[in-house]
């Protein structure tokens, strides 16, 4: 087992991070994990003011009760590009875009995360996914979009309401994150 760990840190450059006295070491980074955690030029492609450390401070701040941005753009007390509302949902430009076109469809009522959902959400969920479709068409994506609801501090969520994210306008990549 030691000859196989010695060979994969060898093949590998070496380990990650010393390890101290007693305690595991981290497995290496290979070059094609290497890849996976860096983006082009050797960035992090999730440094710690990017959407997975927003994720992370939201999940160690909890769900607990404070109004979220989301709560604040609905009642009017945050401004926000609206494109469509109804009694149901509000849908709104997102101020940080990851393509030409991407908007969130979010309920009024606040759930904080599509794990929390139950049976009697199941109207909603579908009214929120036809009005996601039918802003899309109105905005042109006639070519296709993707819809993504993030859930949890793994899943990058970073503002405890659930919400879709609808993304158009230019070929998206698969996989994603």
């Amino acid at each position: 087992m030691a000859a196989v760990l010695v060979r994969g840190l060898a093949r590998c450059g070496g380990a990650r991070g010393a390890a101290r006295v007693g305690q595991v070491p981290k497995p290496p980074l290979c070059p094609l994990a290497q890849r996976c955690v860096m983006g082009r030029g050797g960035q992090d492609r999730n440094p710690p003011d990017g959407e997975v450390g927003k994720a992370q401070r939201a999940a160690s701040e909890g769900e607990g009760g404070q109004p979220t941005i989301f709560s604040k753009i609905i009642d009017r007390s945050v401004p926000a590009t609206i494109l469509y509302e109804d009694d149901k949902c509000l849908v709104f430009r997102d101020v940080a875009p990851q393509a030409p076109t991407h908007f969130l469809v979010i309920p009024k009522r606040p759930i904080p995360r599509i794990s929390h959902v139950g049976p009697q959400d199941t109207e909603l969920l579908g009214h929120l996914l036809v009005v996601a479709a039918r802003t899309a068409q109105a905005e042109g994506l006639a070519d296709g979009y993707r819809v993504v609801i993030n859930d949890g501090k793994h899943g990058a969520q970073s503002v405890y309401h659930l919400h879709l994210h609808v993304l158009g306008g230019r070929q998206l990549s698969w996989p994603p994150g």
